[in-house]
């Protein structure tokens, strides 16, 4: 539904967006995350048609966002950082001026503002000031008018930005069920749990595009284990380095009732049963022996650090 192929993008003499590409299905959600200055507003606005390309081009629905825009832009529904709304319009009103400006035939924008107020859950707000609405209600009132005319790709940057945890996790819900029949593109970090793949940027390019569950699969292939044993134990240093499935260890603590070693396994390698029989055979006292796994949010820091470095 929607392909990225080669965009690159250039500030002055310095470039931002350098080859970036990806390629998306008809439904589901996709996370673009990446430190700041990393590029992600700038890739999402080119995507939409709000900034050219000095490389590159966008395919929505197969139509270019450089030779066909007019209709590549009908085909995206767009909420900014900073949702686009006129703060002395009511929320009836501003609808139907976006409406109108989406080319909304006039005797199916009534029904059009109803249904996406109905799916918002924002129909009894409609005859209300959007300045007199809390933060939350007006990401709402702005994600309406992404969805107005029901789009097949809604392009997100930072939807959860500046709401409060329970606003946060309507925000989330909502973006679930946009993805049963959207395209949904969402630069994040609070919401990424719930997308069916993550781009990560760093530097202007993307250094991973994935499933959450394969990114962390890959990252964890190696066990990470933490081992306390009882005592001043760092002799079992010894015993460590001959084992097997051990490829690095060190000492974290170390005081006179206990030692904490963390020790890293082979890639594939399962070190846990290996170890637990090399300590009892040395007689050390395991007091906890537990794997550390990478979270979503610690392969992120891993692999835009690896891209800095």
């Amino acid at each position: 539904m929607l392909k990225a192929d080669g965009l690159k993008k250039i500030f002055g003499d310095r470039l931002v967006i350098r080859d970036v590409s990806f390629e998306t299905a008809e439904h589901g959600i996709y996370g673009f995350l990446g430190p700041n200055g990393a590029g992600k507003s700038t890739t999402m606005n080119m995507i939409t048609g709000y900034l050219a390309p000095d490389g590159g081009d966008v395919l929505v629905g197969g139509y270019s966002m450089i030779r066909d825009t007019a209709k590549a832009k009908r085909m995206i529904g767009f909420l900014p950082e900073q949702p686009p709304l006129y703060q002395d319009m009511t929320v009836g009103e501003y609808l139907r001026y976006i409406g109108e400006l989406k080319g909304i035939r006039r005797k199916l924008l009534t029904n059009e503002i109803s249904r996406v107020l109905t799916r918002l859950d924002i129909k009894y707000v409609k005859n209300r000031l959007i300045r007199q609405l809390s933060k939350g209600y007006k990401q709402r009132v702005g994600l309406a008018q992404a969805i107005l005319a029901d789009p097949p790709v809604i392009i997100l940057d930072e939807p959860s930005s500046g709401l409060d945890p329970r606003q946060n996790s309507q925000m989330r819900e909502l973006v679930k069920e946009l993805g049963k029949e959207h395209t949904v593109m969402l630069s994040t970090h609070v919401l990424s749990e719930i997308c069916d793949c993550v781009m990560i940027l760093s530097g202007g390019r993307i250094v991973a595009n994935d499933t959450p569950e394969e990114l962390l699969k890959t990252e964890n292939e190696s066990q990470k284990l933490k081992l306390v044993l009882k005592g001043n134990a760092s002799a079992a240093e010894r015993t460590l380095l001959k084992l097997k499935t051990v490829e690095s260890h060190r000492i974290l603590a170390e005081d006179g009732e206990s030692t904490t070693v963390e020790v890293v396994s082979f890639p594939g390698e399962d070190a846990r049963e290996e170890i637990s029989m090399a300590c009892i055979s040395n007689d050390y006292v395991i007091l906890e022996l537990y794997r550390d796994k990478l979270t979503l949010e610690e392969v992120y820091l891993k692999l835009t650090q690896e891209a800095e470095d």
